[in-house]
């Protein structure tokens, strides 16, 4: 997506997450670079349908933001069609990152989208001395090549977290990125046109703000 082209962003809300946060951050990148980008925040699956990227950000337990997003008739198969088989952009934030997964093991095992095969499981730091939730700022480490929504960031770029569960990915090759958290703690998976990242780019200031425009750039 060039300046020159028009775009819809959606940023699906299923009562999860501070959307206004994530929106404001999204509709000053496209400020910023010039973009013609409308960032919509919706419920309506129809306008999801017509997007050109979809964002699904999440705050609160997996089987609550499961149960939020099931809860809007025709979303999750709306979804499914637009970014499955239609490839369109899509980006995973924080628990709307971990509802990828095939199965989420917080407070009893539960279903996901399963679009990344693999789990999210506690936290739980090899260091005793590290507090849960991770709460905080930690530098993030490519995994293999640098992926496109990771291109050009500031050097020893830092993003903010605020999680207690990780996402463990059945392929490596689908984890992207990295922190040290006790231990190795997924940041960033993607596959063909799907990313997700467990932390905030809308908290994470000049890192944030250079994903999102990496995202909305993006030509999967």
């Amino acid at each position: 997506m060039s300046a020159s082209q028009n775009g819809i962003v959606a940023i699906v809300d299923y009562g999860s997450g501070n959307l206004r946060s994530a929106a404001k951050a999204f509709e000053r990148v496209v400020a910023e670079h010039g973009l013609k980008v409308d960032v919509r925040v919706t419920a309506d699956p129809a306008e999801v349908a017509r997007a050109d990227r979809i964002v699904l950000p999440g705050v609160g337990a997996f089987a609550d933001c499961k149960a939020g997003l099931e809860r809007l008739p025709g979303m999750v198969a709306t979804l499914s069609e637009q970014v499955l088989r239609r490839g369109r952009p899509f980006l995973g934030i924080c628990v709307g990152m971990q509802l990828l997964a095939t199965t989420g093991r917080e407070h009893g095992d539960h279903a996901g989208l399963d679009w990344i095969k693999g789990e999210v499981v506690p936290l739980v730091p090899a260091d005793a001395g590290l507090k849960v939730p991770h709460m905080g700022w930690n530098e993030l480490v490519a995994d293999g090549p640098v992926h496109p929504l990771l291109s050009g960031l500031p050097t020893e770029a830092h993003a903010y977290f605020v999680h207690s569960y990780r996402f463990v990915c059945s392929d490596p090759a689908h984890s992207l990125a990295h922190v040290e958290y006790g231990g190795p703690i997924t940041a960033v998976i993607g596959r063909d046109n799907i990313v997700g990242t467990q932390f905030h780019p809308e908290k994470s200031q000049a890192t944030g703000l250079a994903v999102i425009a990496n995202f909305l750039t993006w030509t999967p």
